[in-house]
């Protein structure tokens, strides 16, 4: 098998055993769900058993995501900078809106785990922006640094963490409503996140250079 392959093997597994544990299920739980011997379902993750396509669409309807969001591999064009424009140094990320996103500020102070048994997948797409300092996301076999003012985009269905880089930093996180119930356990210790404002377009985040209009 190609490097490529190896690569995706690895991936989808990884994304199964995070799925399953964002779940809060068992190997035996799943297993029963999917109606799939439990020692098949942990040779699978263990990489021990060879990934079948039957099998994958029974464990990502039990998982409750699609096919395609399971093995999807896509990091292109992850991290992007704002463009500053007006006599205010406004800044603007482009990213589209939707309805009921959630906005959360929050400050880091750890790296990265360094286990991938600790990364984290889940249906959704989230969004982030580095108000101050270095963050590192780790976005399944990628590390990706993002620096201040730098924005992160990318699908939470692959394996991700994010964590400080140098010292703590502060980001600006956007959910969706499926990335927000993945995320439901971290947030719930945070401030009540606020609802996101839109520009005109609908598809932009702006904030002076120094500030955030969506701090708490």
């Amino acid at each position: 098998m190609s490097q490529q392959g190896d690569d995706v093997d690895g991936l989808v597994r990884n994304r199964l055993r995070a799925l399953r544990v964002a779940q809060g299920w068992s190997l035996e739980e799943l297993a029963t769900r999917a109606k799939i011997s439990q020692s098949s379902l942990s040779r699978i993750e263990n990489g021990q058993r060879r990934l079948a396509l039957d099998q994958l669409v029974i464990l990502a309807r039990a998982l409750d995501t699609s096919l395609d969001q399971l093995v999807e591999t896509g990091t292109d064009s992850v991290v992007s900078n704002p463009t500053t424009y007006g006599s205010h140094e406004v800044r603007r990320w482009s990213i589209k809106a939707e309805p009921g996103m959630t906005v959360v500020r929050r400050r880091i102070t750890e790296p990265p785990p360094e286990s991938p048994a600790r990364l984290r997948a889940h249906p959704g797409r989230e969004w982030f922006v580095v108000l101050s300092g270095a963050a590192v996301l780790l976005l399944g076999s990628d590390r990706i640094r993002v620096e201040t003012n730098q924005a992160a985009e990318f699908p939470t269905m692959l394996p991700h963490a994010i964590g400080a880089e140098g010292g703590p930093c502060e980001i600006l996180g956007l959910f969706d409503r499926e990335a927000r119930r993945g995320h439901r356990d971290d947030l719930t210790a945070d401030p009540p996140p606020r609802r996101h404002r839109r520009s005109a377009a609908g598809q932009n985040w702006c904030s002076p250079p120094s500030t955030s209009r969506f701090a708490p």
